[in-house]
């Protein structure tokens, strides 16, 4: 073939609608795209149930790209390069990473192929607003969420999304198995235990799917959304956390799409969760070390637990604290790779509060379990419940997990779909079984300790005893 190609590098942008860099080269020439899964980078924002979820996005995006989507694992240092000079490419173009390993690898890949005398652009498309606007004016970050909030308002609405590229050509032949390339099971995403089975009854996954279920959103949850979001047993938020997170679809699109429909503070609501995301990917922007590292110095002498092994921490992964609403949700994450919002904070909390474990321990499970699995928004969001990230919840919010059952599952039927043992518990004790008389325990089948375990800490004495540790080392960090 004659015609010199522009290389499209795919990482985490898995859409051909509203994507700057897919513009930029379809404007030049004949697109050859390309993913390569380069695991030594991807691992460190890929967890398993996430790899299940690209699997089958990838294969989604072959099919958008008519089968010319180039697919090859191994260094992308060595593999790109290699493939500039096959086609003899003189421009290669991607959209701007967050993540510390996807950044360091644009950075070695740029040198790399402008050693070669190939051209690179470099464009953004994971965010509302542009990163140099996510600061304040002298280039420092906002470390609270209102004034970050206030500020993106006053920047005025975010730039209007861009159409699928009316000069969109796709380079070679329409076929999967490119020369060089690899076919999507060579690629080995799909975790080794298949655990997964159940994920495909609640993910539709692919660029179309996002679509779809947006406007599925609009038309039928967005109604109620403000107060039905804190509610898991209702379907009542947008499903959206995994297609954002693989870049099926954008901030802006779905930004657009509500601002096209009446006010209403139920899409107000919803518009301030896409700014709290964009605070999260703000803060890893900032501090590259968010993942692993405390933003708030004082609770680096926190006295967390970190035993990986121990067994309070698998009793927690697998839902066995003794705590119904956390049980419930720890066996939805493990079930079906999705983590209702409100439970999310209450399962969080348990785990760093209660259990006194440290924080990154619950994100590592978080980043193998979940679909939607993302390194800014996890990392911050486990920081926040732990106190010590930025605006952080106080760390003496402690959830109560059965006052938070009561109150945002007050007829039980999100508890008692994934704990079918309490199913005829009645709802007096479904989140409080150990005070339940022997004789209801009797009549709803439930042995405490044998069908359901007793609870793993008492609330009252554990809450005590993180007050106290807060406390302590409040007083050795001013000493």
């Amino acid at each position: 073939m004659s015609e010199i190609p522009v290389l499209y590098w795919f990482r985490q942008d898995l859409r051909l609608a509203d994507n700057p860099a897919l513009c930029r080269a379809a404007a030049v020439g004949a697109v050859l795209p390309v993913f390569i899964w380069d695991q030594a980078v991807f691992e460190q924002g890929a967890g398993a149930a996430s790899r299940w979820w690209l699997h089958q996005s990838l294969a989604a995006l072959q099919r958008g790209c008519e089968g010319r989507l180039r697919l090859l694992a191994g260094s992308t240092v060595q593999l790109l390069p290699q493939l500039a000079a096959q086609t003899g490419a003189r421009l290669v173009v991607w959209n701007r990473a967050f993540e510390p390993a996807q950044l360091a690898l644009e950075a070695q890949v740029r040198a790399r192929l402008e050693q070669q005398g190939v051209r690179v652009e470099c464009c953004e498309a994971a965010t509302l607003w542009p990163t140099s606007q996510l600061g304040k004016a002298d280039g420092t970050a906002y470390q609270v969420f209102s004034a970050f909030h206030r500020h993106l308002q006053a920047l005025g609405p975010p730039p209007a999304p861009l159409s699928l590229p009316v000069t969109l050509r796709w380079y070679g032949p329409p076929t999967a198995q490119t020369a060089g390339g690899q076919a999507l099971a060579a690629l080995a995403l799909l975790p080794r235990v298949a655990w997964y089975q159940g994920f495909g009854s609640v993910a539709q996954v692919g660029e179309v799917a996002a679509w779809q279920r947006l406007q599925q959103f609009l038309c039928q949850r967005l109604s109620g959304y403000a107060s039905g979001r804190d509610l898991p047993a209702r379907e009542q938020t947008s499903g959206l956390a995994a297609a954002l997170r693989w870049g099926e679809i954008s901030p802006r699109q779905i930004w657009a799409a509500l601002a096209a429909l009446p006010a209403c503070d139920d899409g107000a609501a919803f518009l301030r969760q896409l700014v709290w995301r964009e605070f999260c990917y703000a803060q890893l922007h900032f501090w590259p070390q968010l993942p692993w590292r405390n933003l708030r110095a004082a609770f680096d002498r926190f006295p967390w637990q970190t035993d990986s092994s121990a067994a309070a921490l698998r009793c927690w992964q697998q839902g066995q604290t003794g705590y119904p609403l956390v049980d419930a949700g720890m066996r939805q994450l493990w079930h079906s790779g999705t983590l209702h919002n409100r439970v999310r904070m209450v399962t969080a909390s348990f785990l760093v509060k209660n259990l006194l474990f440290h924080w990154r321990l619950g994100q590592r499970w978080f980043h193998d379990c979940l679909l939607d699995a993302d390194l800014a928004c996890n990392s911050a969001n486990w920081q926040w419940v732990a106190g010590c990230g930025l605006d952080a919840a106080p760390y003496f919010r402690i959830f109560n997990p059965v006052a938070q059952g009561q109150r945002f599952d007050a007829d039980g039927a999100y508890t008692r779909r994934w704990l079918p043992e309490l199913a005829r518990l009645p709802q007096k004790y479904l989140f409080c079984p150990w005070q339940a008389p022997p004789a209801v325990l009797r009549q709803a089948g439930v042995v405490l300790g044998q069908h359901y375990p007793l609870p793993l800490v008492d609330l009252a004495t554990s809450r005590q005893q993180a007050l106290a540790a807060f406390a302590h080392t409040k007083a050795a960090v001013a000493d």
